[in-house]
């Protein structure tokens, strides 16, 4: 139903953290470095994605794209270093959909190729690539507040939203025929006596409750708020993981 590999893995993380970049950017709100700092990490990502996909073997496109996503995130940290005295004019935020775009494509590939029904592979891998990268990006913002203090919450509430608007959708596709009930009927063994299945409940509804949290922490007018909800955000990713790969992990060739 999924064929999991890291080259796949590090490619969604990377396809889904420079889309919710650009959400954040386009906006032009938050300082140039941001910008810097998430293209570069996710460009680094990407080509830990070619890296391990080319080790494995198997995925030669999708390896190639991880490349071009790499390219143009590295790219464009450039151009904005190199015109940075033109401030957030550096780069037009809409270039910034470019390496996304390209990941998109990888994404695709890599789905079609798995040897089960495709929209259901398609499904779990492009939902898959934005909560992971939302959760992320919700994150990294949230640390770059004791950069950039004076900015408005508006971005990091609207990444938090957006970490709670994609989860239904997450939970949908892994429980979606052959999933999750499967490991809870006992039809798929886990391997541990059902108890992955029980992590990843804890996990999914754990990752909701953080995002409840954080937008409650949010309402408070302090700036120690703000470190509050980016803490809460640091467990959300360690439960975001939890729900999405446990879950690949224990259907993988299901």
């Amino acid at each position: 139903m999924i064929d999991l590999d890291a080259g796949t893995v590090l490619l969604q993380w990377a396809t889904g953290g420079l889309f919710f970049f650009w959400v954040t950017a386009r906006r032009r709100v938050v300082g140039l470095g941001y910008g810097w700092l998430l293209r570069s990490v996710y460009g680094v990502i990407a080509v830990g994605s070619f890296a391990a996909g080319s080790a494995i073997g198997g995925h030669p496109e999708r390896d190639a794209v991880a490349m071009a996503v790499a390219a143009v995130a590295l790219g464009l940290v450039g151009a904005s270093f190199v015109h940075r005295r033109e401030g957030l004019d550096a780069v037009h935020p809409h270039m910034d959909l470019i390496a996304p775009v390209f990941g998109l494509v990888g994404l695709v590939l890599a789905s079609v190729d798995t040897g089960g029904p495709v929209a259901l592979s398609l499904a779990r891998t492009l939902v898959g690539a934005l909560f992971l990268g939302a959760v992320t990006d919700a994150m990294l913002l949230g640390h770059w507040y004791l950069v950039q203090p004076g900015l408005s919450r508006a971005p990091l509430l609207e990444l938090n939203k957006l970490v709670a608007i994609v989860w239904p959708f997450e939970i949908a596709t892994l429980l979606w025929p052959v999933g999750m009930f499967s490991v809870f009927s006992g039809s798929i063994d886990d391997g541990y006596s059902g108890v992955l299945g029980y992590f990843w409940i804890a996990c999914a509804i754990t990752t909701i409750a953080l995002c409840a949290v954080t937008a409650a922490a949010l309402r408070e007018r302090s700036y120690s708020a703000v470190m509050a909800a980016t803490g809460l955000l640091y467990l959300a990713i360690l439960t975001a993981f939890g729900t999405d790969l446990v879950a690949k992990a224990v259907l993988a060739g299901a």
